[in-house]
């Protein structure tokens, strides 16, 4: 295959078949040397050409995967048939039950190995972009009399915390046993600050297939 002469397609390229081969073999067994292999004659510097590393890649196919639930939940936040309260609702049922999440957990890494991974994954997922998006939803929820909340921006960040870190087994490993214990605590804790019913037992069901599928994943 000749190379593809423009950046754009030959990144996507690389996203495409580095996903693959994640979702196939994991992170963990995956290398550049393997994604070259597949890349239909690219070279290495193509590679490095738009990633520095194979963190960055990863990084780069989480957000491919999640675009189309990302998409829609920004669609979510511009409704206006929903109050904040009933956004947080959809926003948070539409990020675990995203088809993609499975193909996620299958490719994920362990982070505690990947430092460099679990620092890009902090800045981009919880102090950045999610914190404010949840931020803005609990801040429209307290305008608008939904939510009942003195500290949305603070309320957000922890929430963010919780959800992405402590209950995240690619970070914090867990059993689907302990998974269901912690999500437990996060749908407790949600009641304690009057957001009951963002967290449904179903989503505590799918929390703790995600647990197993990774945990399955490690130990291939």
């Amino acid at each position: 295959m000749a190379r593809n002469k423009y950046p754009e397609e030959t990144k996507n390229l690389i996203i495409d078949t580095a996903s693959k081969l994640f979702i196939e073999n994991g992170y963990e067994h995956t290398s550049i040397q393997d994604i070259i292999e597949h890349l239909g004659g690219l070279s290495k510097g193509a590679i490095y050409h738009h990633f520095k590393s194979k963190e960055e890649i990863m990084m780069a196919v989480a957000e491919k995967l999640y675009s189309n639930s990302s998409a829609q939940m920004y669609k979510i936040r511009e409704r206006k048939d929903l109050n904040g309260r009933q956004k947080l609702e959809e926003v948070f049922r539409i990020s675990i039950f995203a088809m993609e999440q499975k193909n996620m957990f299958s490719a994920a890494p362990d982070m505690m190995k990947n430092p460099q991974l679990l620092v890009i994954f902090l800045k981009e997922v919880v102090q950045k972009e999610a914190a404010q998006f949840f931020t803005e939803l609990l801040e429209e929820g307290v305008a608008d009399g939904s939510v009942s909340l003195e500290y949305p921006k603070e309320t957000a960040e922890v929430l963010m915390l919780l959800g992405n870190v402590w209950m995240n087994p690619m970070i914090y490993g867990c059993s689907p046993q302990e998974m269901i214990g912690k999500a437990k605590f996060y749908q407790h804790l949600l009641k304690l600050l009057n957001l009951d019913n963002i967290v449904s037992d179903s989503m505590i069901s799918r929390l703790e297939e995600f647990a197993d599928i990774y945990q399955k994943t490690q130990k291939e």
